[in-house]
């Protein structure tokens, strides 16, 4: 497929649209999304382990025992991110490691590391919440609003 000169600007785009459309590789979806059910499921498997860890050594409850897991969970995501293990890991499993707080975590570190050199408070805590301000104001204002409709519930049995 060539374009012939003289011809229009719009119909060049489309032309050339089409061209890279076909000459564009096609990418592997079914192995991706067996990558990301298969590494969030073992995410999960890990996170189910550490509760499980959690709750014998502390000697806490099973709910109880979530909390350490989280934390856990966002301390080993911020190491591998530090040495620089969780990009390399990430492009293999896709969304099945990048979706959990341990792509969360992966973000707020990563974006304190790249900005480390502007100093600590301008630089790793001002930059640092940039993206985590817009997803902890969304969170307040969901758990906000999800307390209103749970207190009306209440209200009304």
């Amino acid at each position: 497929m060539t374009i012939k000169q003289g011809t229009s600007q719009e119909t060049q785009r489309s032309l050339y649209k089409r061209m890279v459309s076909k000459a564009e590789p096609r990418p592997p979806r079914l192995r991706n999304a067996v990558r990301a059910f298969v590494s969030g499921g073992l995410v999960c498997l890990l996170g189910e382990a550490m509760t499980d860890f959690w709750e014998r050594t502390l000697h806490i409850s099973h709910k109880q025992a979530a909390d350490p897991t989280v934390a856990t969970l966002i301390f080993l995501s911020a190491l591998l991110t530090g040495l620089g293990y969780f990009d390399k890991l990430a492009r293999f499993a896709g969304a099945g490691l990048s979706v959990p707080v341990t792509g969360f975590a992966n973000a707020m570190t990563a974006s304190a590391l790249e900005f480390k050199r502007e100093g600590l408070v301008f630089g790793i805590g001002g930059r640092m919440f940039q993206l985590a301000g817009a997803v902890i104001v969304y969170g307040v204002t969901t758990a906000f609003f999800v307390g209103i409709v749970a207190g009306i519930a209440r209200l009304m049995r």
